[in-house]
């Protein structure tokens, strides 16, 4: 369970940002998501490779100059 505790003089607006910031960071729309369809495992698997390989393109040590 989330608790967010507003401030005397903070706006609604600003407590619902952090809320959501808070709730993003836990994960879980990401986990409900995933669970609406069954991914076999060698699928999920395969598509953790490829994002890791891009991820790797993207950000990794490049010796390239």
């Amino acid at each position: 369970m989330l608790i967010i505790n507003v401030k005397d003089n903070e706006s609604i607006d600003k407590a619902l940002k952090r809320f959501k910031k808070k709730f993003e960071k836990t994960g879980v729309l990401r986990e409900l998501r995933s669970r609406t369809a069954f991914q076999k495992p060698s699928v999920k698997r395969r598509t953790e490779v490829i994002k890791a390989t891009y991820k790797e393109r993207m950000y990794g040590n490049h010796t390239e100059q």
